[in-house]
């Protein structure tokens, strides 16, 4: 059974960076279809970043394209989240996300999409 793991949030001022970490445990991993999705307080969970099995294909969304990058390593099981030029609308908390199937170089989007939850970790941006 696979775990995902986040860690690296915080507090942080705005302008501020944060590179969060998510480690799968428990089955293999490696190569799974990968994302980060986050949820403000009060708000609906929503995409972020994804990448893909072959770790070549990766989607931002738009509103962080120039701020944030998401990578892999799969010899550590690994998935990171790096988050440059914080914004206090980015104040969430961040979930990794990751799922047995897809194709080798798609990404996907849809929360629906993924199988396997991190229990997330908070980020906090203050003004």
């Amino acid at each position: 059974q696979v775990q995902l793991v986040e860690s690296g949030g915080g507090l942080v001022q705005a302008g501020g960076s944060l590179r969060l970490s998510c480690v799968a445990t428990g089955d293999t991993f490696s190569y799974y279809p990968m994302a980060w999705f986050r949820q403000a307080p009060g708000k609906e969970r929503e995409f972020v970043a994804a990448i893909s099995r072959s770790g070549t294909v990766t989607r931002t969304e738009d509103s962080v394209q120039t701020r944030f990058a998401i990578s892999r390593d799969d010899a550590w099981k690994m998935v990171y989240l790096r988050m440059d030029s914080l914004k206090p609308e980015d104040t969430a908390i961040y979930y990794c996300a990751g799922n047995k199937g897809g194709l080798w170089d798609r990404v996907y989007e849809l929360p629906t999409f993924y199988e396997y939850w991190g229990q997330g970790t908070r980020v906090t941006v203050s003004s």
